[in-house]
C-alpha cells in the first residue's frame, strides 16, 4: 500500500498532467516506458516544488526518502526539490541518495543544487568520486558539476584531466564530456586546447567537442577555423 503522502503528491501531479506534452517528453528521453510520463511542464513543477517546500516541509522529506519513484515527473520534482535545499551537508547526502535512481539525462541535468556553488571546495572530493563512477548518470552528473562550477574562478588545469580519463561507451556520458570540453575551450582556451592538439580524448568525444565549440558564440572565428583543422578521421 502506498504512503498517503506519496499518494497525495501523485494526485497533485496527475492534476497537472498533459497528454501531448507527455508524448513530447518521451521522445526527448528514449528508453523509458510511455506510462512513466505524466507530461507536466517544468515551470509548473518548479512552482509546485516551491509551494510544497514552503507549506509542507514534512511531506517533502517523506517524498525525498521514498525511492524509487513511479513517474518521470516525480523524479523531475525530486531534482527540483533538491536544488532548493540550503544546508550543504544535507544536500550532498540527499543527492547521493538520489543519484542511483536517475535513469535519464533530463532529470540528471535538472539536478543543480544552488547551495553547491557556495561550497565548491568542500564539494570537490564528491565531484571527483562522481566523475569516476561506472553509473551512467552519476558520471554525467559529476562532469556536469565540473562544467557548472569549476571552469571560472574555481578552475584548476588538473580538473581537465578527470573527464579525459573516462572510458565509456555510453552516449549520455560522452556527450556531457564533449559539452564540458567545448565550454572549457570557451572559458579556458590555453589550458584546454592541448587536449585536442595532443589527441588526449577518445575520437568521438574529440570530434563532438570540436563541433560543439564551433557552434558556440563564445569561440572566435579564428579559433573555430583552427579547431576545424584538428578534426580526426575514423580509421576504417
Amino acid at each position: 500500500m502506498k504512503d498517503p503522502v506519496i499518494m497525495a503528491i501523485q494526485n497533485e501531479l496527475s492534476a497537472m498532467a498533459e497528454e501531448k506534452n507527455a508524448a513530447f517528453q518521451q521522445k526527448l528521453t528514449p528508453g523509458l516506458r510511455p506510462e512513466c510520463f505524466l507530461g507536466i511542464r517544468v515551470p509548473m513543477l518548479r512552482a509546485y516544488a516551491k509551494r510544497l517546500m514552503k507549506t509542507s516541509p514534512n511531506d517533502c522529506e517523506i517524498f525525498l526518502q521514498m525511492l524509487p519513484h513511479t513517474y518521470y515527473d516525480e523524479n523531475m520534482l525530486h531534482a527540483i526539490l533538491l536544488a532548493q535545499l540550503r544546508d550543504f551537508d544535507r544536500c550532498v547526502e540527499q543527492v547521493e541518495h538520489f543519484l542511483p535512481h536517475i535513469d535519464n539525462w533530463a532529470v540528471c541535468d535538472t539536478l543543480r543544487p544552488a547551495v553547491f556553488k557556495k561550497h565548491t571546495e568542500a564539494l570537490l572530493p564528491k565531484v571527483r568520486g562522481w566523475v569516476v563512477s561506472d553509473k551512467t548518470y552519476t558520471c554525467r552528473f559529476g562532469v556536469g558539476m565540473l562544467l557548472s562550477y569549476y571552469l571560472d574562478d574555481k578552475f584548476s588545469p588538473e580538473y581537465l584531466g578527470w573527464p579525459a580519463d573516462i572510458s565509456s561507451k555510453e552516449y549520455y556520458v560522452n556527450m556531457m564530456i564533449a559539452w564540458y570540453y567545448a565550454t572549457a575551450l570557451a572559458k579556458q582556451w590555453e589550458s584546454t586546447i592541448p587536449y585536442l592538439e595532443e589527441n588526449r580524448l577518445p575520437l568521438w568525444v574529440h570530434n563532438k567537442t570540436i563541433q560543439k565549440a564551433r557552434e558556440s558564440f563564445r569561440i572566435t572565428q579564428e579559433q573555430k577555423e583552427y579547431l576545424q583543422g584538428l578534426k580526426r578521421e575514423w580509421n576504417l
